[in-house]
């Protein structure tokens, strides 16, 4: 129920007159009712976390599975989601990581996953601040120990743009010279002057954002790059080619986010993020799991997050996009959680009862799946699963914020729930 319905009834209901009087009860009567078919319904069809063969029938056979979070940097579900990953590369086949971070960091930290090559600390420590963990260490650790003993490998990729490294920029520079020697002068009077003059790209995006006040020479060199690029001669199925035109577009991508409005941003984003999966999906020639925050994988079209004194903001997310193209391919995986503490530290309060969250406490265990789709589901269920809902939205911001513009059953084909979150550890304290 969206709040100005909420008004309207709750208007209603005060109205005074005998019959609202009347008509509150009754409603309050059937509400409860309803309420307790929801719970026996959650109570008989949550699975405790066994050997997660439960998941074997809710991905079925999809192509590309989102792996969610109701928020970043807490050790119990980052663990959840490492178990469940584990499942989808050892049981289900999965071969592909597509990961809420920068695409050309993530070229750096593939080549760890598949050689060993690199500085394991060093890289996760130039992820995005909630992503510098152990716990997020420990993914990377077991990918390189699950390749290191297996032909068939599995890759790594980012899935963002926004801090797209030096190392894009010459990554092109040197196929170009290799390919295309007579372009490379052209190629370098649009690429040499967008290079990143900072090492820290934190401080670059800030100096970009905040600082060029013409930002339209960027954008068209950065689109002259993206188009010479796209003009050279290839072979089909060139890897070595898709590689290099993925990092112009990744390019391309960060010079144009960062010219938008901020309230674009967010929707640029996360149409740019689908776009990138779906490629790594084509490139890798695997199924894909997309490791992101549940804002990013749930299908919600119509995404909203209202934050405490601030405008709302709604864009349509990544995960729609990927329904979009993959319908019943793509499956979207919830981890939620009902307390506790995220990284920061920030307290998270339990969840308010008019948030999805709040009525998987039915379900009287610990941490358990509870796959939306689970037949039969009486008239009270499937009114809940379908009628708008909120969830937990971005805390860091106000705990009481949330996350709307959809139903369960639209977001989610499954939840893997935990009753209590604590922070994750980071790797320099």
């Amino acid at each position: 129920m969206e709040p100005t319905d909420l008004k309207v009834s709750r208007r209603t209901l005060l109205a005074g007159s005998a019959l609202g009087l009347v008509s509150a009860a009754g409603l309050g009567t059937q509400s409860s009712a309803q309420d307790d078919a929801v719970g026996r319904w959650i109570a008989r069809n949550a699975e405790p976390l066994g050997d997660l063969s439960q998941l074997r029938r809710s991905i079925g056979g999809a192509q590309v599975v989102g792996l969610g979070e109701a928020v970043h940097g807490t050790a119990e579900i980052t663990h959840l989601k490492l178990r469940v990953l584990r499942y989808l590369v050892e049981r289900l086949g999965f071969r592909a990581v597509a990961f809420e971070d920068d695409w050309s960091l993530g070229t750096q930290l593939n080549e760890y996953v598949l050689t060993g090559r690199g500085d394991l600390a060093a890289l996760v420590g130039q992820l995005s601040t909630e992503s510098r963990t152990h716990e997020i260490a420990e993914l990377f650790e077991y990918l390189r120990e699950y390749n290191s003993t297996h032909r068939d490998k599995v890759r790594f990729a980012g899935s963002e743009y926004f801090a797209t490294r030096p190392l894009a920029y010459d990554a092109i520079d040197e196929y170009v010279a290799r390919r295309a020697p007579h372009r490379l002068a052209e190629l370098r009077r649009s690429l040499l002057p967008i290079r990143p003059h900072l090492d820290d790209m934190g401080a670059y995006v800030q100096w970009y954002w905040q600082q060029v006040k013409d930002k339209a020479p960027y954008i068209a060199k950065a689109r002259a790059v993206l188009a010479l690029v796209r003009e050279l001669p290839h072979r089909p199925n060139d890897r070595d080619y898709a590689i290099t035109e993925h990092h112009a577009r990744q390019i391309h991508s960060f010079y144009e986010a960062f010219s938008l409005p901020e309230d674009r941003i967010w929707g640029y984003r996360d149409a740019r993020a689908a776009e990138n999966v779906r490629w790594w999906h084509q490139f890798s020639r695997n199924k894909v799991v997309y490791w992101a925050a549940n804002a990013h994988t749930a299908n919600a079209p119509g995404l909203r997050f209202t934050v405490p004194q601030s405008e709302d903001v709604a864009f349509r997310n990544a995960g729609s996009f990927l329904r979009d193209w993959y319908g019943d391919r793509y499956r979207s995986v919830g981890c939620t959680f009902d307390h506790g503490t995220m990284v920061g530290p920030v307290a998270l309060p339990a969840a308010p009862t008019d948030w999805f969250e709040h009525r998987l406490t039915a379900a009287r265990t610990g941490q358990f799946t509870l796959d939306l789709r689970q037949r039969p589901q009486p008239d009270a269920v499937r009114a809940w699963l379908h009628r708008s809902a909120r969830t937990r939205g971005l805390p860091e911001y106000g705990v009481s914020s949330y996350m709307t513009g959809g139903s369960p059953s639209e977001w989610f084909e499954l939840v893997i729930h935990t009753r209590e979150v604590t922070p994750t550890h980071p790797l320099v304290s």
